[in-house]
C-alpha cells in the first residue's frame, strides 16, 4: 500500500514539472450549473438549495467536485503536465472555484484564480484557472456586454486577462454567450452583439501591441460554422485562410466532421469552441504556436471518456449530465471540455 501511495504521489509531483520544448495546454470546461449549496439573495439560485426543486446538498455539491476533478485530472495525466490555463463557464462564485482546485488532486496544479462577479440574473459566471510557473498574469478585467438597443438585457461579463507565456504577450477572454432561448434565429442577434465585442476587444489590445497572442474560449451558444464566428468575428477554419490580424477557429474542421461536445434532440453541436489570433496560428510573431496532439487530424481537441457519456435512456450517448430533470444522475457536465496546445 505504501509503495502505492508513493507512486502516486510522484506522478502527481511530476505533473507541477513543466519539461523543456513540452507544449501547455490551454482548456475550455462549460461546468453546468456549479452552485454552492448557500442562498444568495441577490441570485436566482433557489433551484440549487437543499429546499429548492434539485434538492441541491453537501453531499451533491462535492460528489459534483469530485468529478470535475477526475475529468480535469484525467487531462494533466494524459498530459503529464496540468493545464497552463484552463477557462470555465456556469460556476455560481469564487467560493465554488477554491473549492474545485483544493480538491486532493487538483491543488497540485497550483492554479491561482481570476474571477468577477457578472450581472447575469441566474448569477452564473465565467473565470480561469491558471498555472503562474507558466501564465505570468499582469492583469484582469471584466468587459461588459452592452447592447445598446437591448440596455435591460443582463448576461455574463466576458472575463479578460493578460500576460505573458515563455517572455511572449498573451491575451485571454471567456466568455459565455446569450443562449438560444427564444429559437436560434430569433436570439443570434444577441450572440453576433457577443462576437462583436470580442472583436473589438482584441482590436484595442491589438492596437497597443500587434504581438499580443490572443485566445477567445467559451460556450458560445452557436455552432463553430454559426454567423456569429465566421462573420461578425471572422474566423476562418484553415490557418492558410486566416489574414493578418485575422482569427483561427480550430473547431470548424472538427464540426465539419460531424464531432461535437454537447447534443440536442439526437444532433451534436459544438458551441464549446477556442478561437486564436492568426500570429498564434501562424508564428508570425514569436515561437509560440498552436500546435497539434500526436497523431492528432485536428488541431482543436475534445476530451472524452467512457465515464462521462450517459449508459442509458432518453440520453444514451449523450454527455453523462448532474441532473435530468430534477433526477440526480451523479454525472459531470451536458458538455465536453475542449482544449489546444501551444509550443514552440
Amino acid at each position: 500500500m505504501k509503495k502505492i501511495l508513493l507512486t502516486g504521489c510522484m506522478i502527481i509531483a511530476a505533473f507541477t514539472v513543466c519539461l523543456a520544448g513540452k507544449p501547455h495546454m490551454v482548456m475550455f470546461y462549460n461546468l453546468e450549473n456549479l452552485f454552492d449549496t448557500i442562498d444568495d439573495p441577490d441570485k436566482r439560485d433557489e433551484e440549487f438549495l437543499p429546499s429548492g426543486e434539485r434538492k441541491w446538498n453537501t453531499y451533491k455539491y462535492n460528489a459534483k467536485l469530485a468529478n470535475i476533478e477526475r475529468v480535469l485530472f484525467d487531462i494533466a495525466a494524459m498530459q503529464k503536465e496540468f493545464p497552463a490555463v484552463i477557462g470555465v463557464s456556469e460556476i455560481e462564485n469564487r467560493t465554488v472555484l477554491e473549492d474545485l482546485i483544493a480538491q486532493d488532486k487538483l491543488k497540485h496544479g497550483n492554479y491561482r484564480i481570476v474571477h468577477y462577479d457578472s450581472p447575469d440574473k441566474r448569477g452564473v459566471d465565467c473565470a480561469f484557472f491558471y498555472r503562474p510557473d507558466v501564465f505570468k498574469l499582469e492583469g484582469s478585467k471584466p468587459e461588459p456586454y452592452d447592447m445598446p438597443e437591448r440596455p435591460n438585457f443582463y448576461t455574463r461579463d466576458i472575463v479578460t486577462m493578460w500576460g505573458t507565456i515563455e517572455d511572449e504577450p498573451f491575451f485571454f477572454m471567456v466568455c459565455h454567450w446569450p443562449s438560444r432561448l427564444g429559437g436560434k434565429e430569433q436570439s443570434s442577434p444577441l450572440r453576433e452583439h457577443a462576437a462583436m465585442r470580442c472583436r473589438q476587444i482584441a482590436d484595442s489590445v491589438r492596437a497597443i501591441n500587434p504581438e499580443t497572442k490572443i485566445v477567445i474560449m467559451g460556450d458560445l451558444n452557436d455552432d463553430a460554422t454559426d454567423k456569429s464566428i465566421v462573420e461578425v468575428l471572422g474566423a476562418k477554419g484553415k490557418i492558410k485562410q486566416v489574414p493578418e490580424g485575422g482569427f483561427f477557429n480550430p473547431y470548424i474542421e472538427v464540426l465539419k466532421a460531424g464531432d461535437g461536445t454537447l447534443a440536442y434532440q439526437d444532433r451534436w453541436n459544438l458551441f464549446d469552441n477556442i478561437i486564436i489570433s492568426e500570429n498564434l496560428a501562424t508564428g508570425s510573431t514569436g515561437e509560440l504556436k498552436i500546435q497539434k496532439a500526436d497523431k492528432a487530424r485536428f488541431y482543436g481537441n475534445i476530451f472524452r471518456k467512457p465515464y462521462m457519456i450517459q449508459k442509458e435512456g432518453q440520453y444514451k450517448g449523450y454527455p453523462l449530465r448532474t441532473f435530468v430533470g430534477t433526477n440526480f444522475q451523479n454525472g459531470f457536465s451536458d458538455h465536453f471540455p475542449v482544449y489546444i496546445y501551444i509550443g514552440k
